[in-house]
């Protein structure tokens, strides 16, 4: 297996940050056939396989905060206000999603692209960890 970590610097915004030239650089540099597991060791930050550029990425922001308000309905409730809801959005959208590899090449659908969901606005840094994994055989 081969394994990278890579930094993301979200801001301090709402964000679905778009990883797929990272993701396919990744894969490019491992070669061969495989699987890329994409995982985002946070607690507060998902990975999602989803068309950016043509509102989805917003339209995904809107209904997490229909589904997720930030208001103060919260147990968990250090940091800014809402910050609970950025530790259920995870059982959501999961922290890791994993993409077939053929030839070093990211198996996405046309539109598809790889993106970290992150409504967590105290944590501008995130980390990444890509993974390429092949069959010894």
């Amino acid at each position: 297996m081969k394994s990278s970590l890579i930094a993301v610097t979200t801001g301090r915004r709402e964000v679905v940050h778009d990883l797929t030239p990272q993701c396919a650089e990744f894969a490019a540099a491992a070669g061969g056939d495989g699987l890329l597991h994409i995982f985002v060791p946070h607690a507060t930050a998902g990975i999602a396989i989803i068309e950016l550029g043509a509102g989805s990425d917003d339209d995904l922001l809107a209904a997490l905060g229909d589904l997720l308000p930030a208001d103060d309905r919260w147990r968990h409730a250090h940091g800014s206000r809402g910050h609970g809801r950025s530790h259920v959005m995870p059982a959501m959208i999961p922290p890791y999603a994993t993409v077939p590899v053929i030839g070093g090449k990211l198996m996405l659908g046309t539109w598809q692209s790889i993106a970290m969901v992150d409504l967590n606005v105290d944590n501008p840094e995130r980390q990444v960890r890509l993974s390429f994994l092949t069959d010894a055989g």
